[in-house]
């Protein structure tokens, strides 16, 4: 994922990662790497609502289930 990303657009409401759950540098245990797993919270998958990826770069304004924060 390039790392401007998130400054070129908002976030799905609807999409979920662990790195929103889970903080790799305040937790030791919790190895980094910069990848991770995003889910729908509709489907609860990688897959949206409307059969495609889930993530990052796919859930973004102009997508039919895309809802803005």
């Amino acid at each position: 994922m390039p790392a401007d990303v998130d400054a070129i657009q908002p976030a799905c409401r609807f999409l979920r990662s662990k790195s929103m759950i889970v903080d790799s540098e305040t937790d030791p245990t919790v190895p980094g790497g910069g990848d991770d797993f995003y889910w729908c919270i509709h489907t609860m998958n990688c897959l949206g609502p409307d059969g495609q990826v889930a993530d990052r770069e796919s859930c973004r304004p102009g997508r039919g289930c895309y809802r803005e924060f």
